[in-house]
């Protein structure tokens, strides 16, 4: 395999990534494709819970959106290793585009049926795991290895940005045009990413770059895979530090929070619990925009741990308190350290990784940290209604804080 130096590389300055024109556009067109994706969350789960009022639909949902990753990340890895990203990316977005005008379809006739909403609910899904690791392969080839940290964290802001702005244009487009057309008319969101991919000619991977194409084994992959970053460390904590974060809460805290603002007893419930997720995700905003300015933040398997340790003590004080106030500021202080630690795990991985199997390797990562979200419901969701949703969440942060201790003193050793 073809080694790249396990040692950070620095940006060349402040928003480096949006010096260059493509990354640009990928950055517009990225927000757009995220803000329809949490359209289409509000939009259909709101008229699936009109018609079903099911609680096992509601968790079928947040099964089928994680599992794909957890299951092919990797294989679709292989894929970008071996064929175009961008073909890949364009198939997820065909495959959004079905899953939305599929919702539009039963929602104008309304035909739909509870295997009609699983099915379109595992299309969704899928669309997922064939845009993420094809699109973080793509982003180094816009703009190569000195300029990808700024790239990761800007596109985790654009992330963030679709997360708050996609419910908010949801609601107003359900008022507009209702439910059945408002989801129909979302599949444009997606159009841009589909067609700068295609006119605008994305550039492909560096050709001067001689390496070694594998075929794609499929789940073989995922041991095959294991075992090449097995003799590198930074790759190893960083997989190790996605999937322990993600298993053990991952974001499913976000899904309890309308508990939480109850419990906190702040006020009307409804505002409180916006108030709460607007906090986290303007945490994540601002991170994104300090690393960016600041610059000074050196990228290490240390430093990235460290910034976990700090979400879970966040997210520790934010199930203890009872205090409306400071439960804001820990849940600002969550988002901050989430997305700091997470663009920092991102692209030290893509940055060590061998050439010959990056795809692989950055599908192996978003198993980790993105399939093993499906688990976090339980630890956070299943134990929380047998506990208590403060005792849940504080005794997973208490657990995760412990398990990152010991992999803050293995990376140590291993450095």
């Amino acid at each position: 395999m073809n080694q790249i130096p396990q040692n950070p590389v620095a940006a060349s300055g402040s928003f480096a990534a949006m010096k260059s024109v493509p990354y640009r556009l990928q950055f517009i067109a990225y927000v757009l494709a995220m803000m329809a994706d949490n359209i289409e969350h509000v939009i259909s789960y709101w008229v699936v819970f009109q018609k079903f009022h099911s609680p096992t639909l509601g968790g079928f949902a947040v099964l089928s959106h994680w599992l794909p990753f957890l299951l092919f990340s990797v294989v679709v890895g292989g894929l970008a290793d071996r064929f175009d990203p961008r073909r890949i990316i364009q198939c997820g977005m065909l495959l959004f585009i079905v899953a939305s005008a599929g919702w539009g379809f039963f929602f104008i006739t309304d035909t739909i049926q509870m295997w009609h909403a699983m099915l379109l609910l595992v299309i969704h899904g899928c669309a997922g795991v064939l845009w993420q690791t094809p699109n973080q392969l793509l982003l180094y080839d816009l703009v190569g290895p000195a300029d990808l940290p700024s790239a990761v964290r800007l596109n985790a802001m654009a992330r963030y940005l679709g997360i708050l702005v996609g419910p908010a244009v949801g609601g107003v487009i359900m008022l507009t045009l209702g439910p059945s057309h408002g989801i129909i008319f979302n599949t444009l969101f997606y159009l841009p990413m589909l067609l700068w991919l295609w006119l605008f000619r994305a550039p492909l991977r560096d050709k001067s770059v001689a390496v070694r194409r594998y075929a794609v084994r499929g789940f073989a992959d995922i041991l095959l895979t294991m075992r090449a970053i097995g003799t590198q460390p930074v790759l190893t904590a960083m997989t190790w530090l996605a999937g322990l974060t993600s298993f053990m809460i991952g974001n499913a805290y976000h899904a309890q929070m309308p508990g939480f603002a109850g419990d906190l007893g702040h006020g009307d419930p409804g505002v409180s619990y916006s108030v709460l997720l607007a906090a986290d995700a303007a945490g994540a905003l601002l991170a994104g925009i300090a690393l960016e300015s600041w610059g000074r933040l050196k990228g290490t398997a240390r430093t990235a741990i460290t910034l976990a340790m700090l979400w879970s003590v966040a997210l520790l004080g934010f199930a203890s308190v009872r205090i409306y106030p400071v439960a804001i500021v820990l849940l600002f202080c969550a988002g901050f350290f989430e997305l700091s630690f997470n663009t920092m795990a991102q692209a030290l991985v893509q940055l060590n990784a061998p050439a010959d199997i990056r795809g692989r390797v950055v599908g192996l990562y978003n198993m980790a940290g993105l399939g093993m979200r499906a688990f976090s419901g339980i630890t956070v969701g299943v134990f929380g209604a047998v506990i208590g949703i403060h005792w849940s969440l504080g005794l997973s942060a208490a657990v995760l804080l412990a398990l990152l201790c010991l992999l803050y003193r293995r990376a140590t050793r291993k450095a």
